[in-house]
């Protein structure tokens, strides 16, 4: 059994607690937060959870094998840390740090200490991204050609990270999991419409080697709450709206054909086809069950998480040159160095 302490109580720790607590193979032993309030809800509801306003009792507690950080990304680095010299596995939301430094330090410590470190890029575990991900691969849609989202809606507005900080993450951890290539530039476009205050809408392009490109519209001012993923293959194409309570994702078996033949070459290049639409069976388990049970899988096998410490890393190293584009005003920004790959497989 798996002894976990949870870090934060805020807004994602109460979902963490409920699906460790139904996680086979895991024991939240502790929760540690700053709000006497919120140590008050964890122990009504859950007795047997011993709660504190010290994150050091947790580090100190010998009984405890893991840690859950959840916890403003301010805060990321400094707890990540003592968890992993305290000797625990640790768990730690999105994104993994402030920057690539910080992240990149975390990797470090993580693989000297030989700890599991899992980054709660929680989509990668949806029923629905896992089946995107196996039409990708067995080549059901053919060649990835583009890649178009809109991920906005009224709020929640965040202090200590910008638009993209908070929504575009899921979509570069989305891009990584189905591509297994890394973009080699990123331009961003984007405004804070309150003085003060981080970006709260932005448009973003990141560029491929393969040709494939993406863009990506993240808000926090929209009316409506939109999770819509567009995804176009050369052979097929698929819708993915997450706000949808059932059908989460259509596949229309639709697209052209292109010839250079040259006794057709008076007639127009580009033909159409249309097919069928239909919508594939998902499995609809709760995205931090199937997360919360590969964490205890790697734990006891020693195994590489999906959502990696390295996948966090290229992440935030996104989020830095995606800034940065922003700030020079859509300035196209190469990038170097993070041209990994990785698989698509949940232990």
């Amino acid at each position: 059994m798996i002894k976990i302490g949870v870090i934060g109580y805020g807004y994602w720790g109460p979902n963490l607690v409920r699906n460790f607590a139904e996680t086979p193979g895991i024991s939240v032993t502790n929760v540690a937060d700053l709000d006497i309030k919120k140590l008050e809800i964890v122990q009504k509801r859950y007795p047997g959870i011993k709660t504190t306003r010290r994150f050091q009792d947790l580090l100190e507690n010998k009984d405890i094998d893991a840690i859950a950080v959840a916890t403003p990304v301010s805060t990321h680095f400094e707890l990540g840390m003592a968890a992993l010299k305290a000797g625990k596995h640790l768990w730690l939301e999105k994104p993994m740090a402030e920057t690539s430094e910080q992240a990149r330090k975390l990797v470090e410590e993580a693989e000297k200490r030989k700890l599991i470190l899992i980054v709660d890029h929680t989509f990668i575990y949806t029923g629905a991204v896992r089946r995107m991900g196996d039409m990708v691969k067995t080549g059901e849609i053919g060649e990835i050609l583009y890649y178009d989202s809109t991920r906005i809606n009224l709020g929640l507005f965040q202090r200590d990270v910008n638009v993209i900080s908070d929504l575009a993450v899921h979509d570069f951890t989305i891009l990584d999991y189905l591509l297994g290539e890394q973009p080699i530039a990123v331009s961003a476009v984007g405004t804070n419409h309150f003085p003060g205050t981080p970006e709260n809408l932005a448009y973003l392009t990141l560029f491929y080697d393969s040709g494939m490109i993406a863009h990506i519209n993240v808000s926090w001012l929209a009316p409506v709450k939109v999770r819509q993923i567009l995804i176009g293959g050369s052979k097929k194409m698929i819708i993915y709206d997450d706000v949808e309570p059932s059908e989460k994702i259509k596949v229309y078996d639709k697209g052209i054909s292109f010839t250079d033949k040259p006794e057709l070459i008076h007639e127009m290049r580009v033909g159409y086809r249309t097919g069928d639409m239909w919508a594939p069976k998902l499995d609809f388990t709760e995205a931090l069950r199937i997360e919360g049970e590969h964490f205890v899988d790697c734990i006891k096998n020693n195994k590489q998480p999906l959502t990696s410490g390295s996948l966090g890393l290229r992440v935030v190293k996104l989020i830095e040159a995606a800034t940065r584009s922003m700030n020079e005003r859509g300035r196209c920004v190469e990038l170097n160095g993070i041209h990994m790959h990785l698989g698509r497989k949940v232990a």
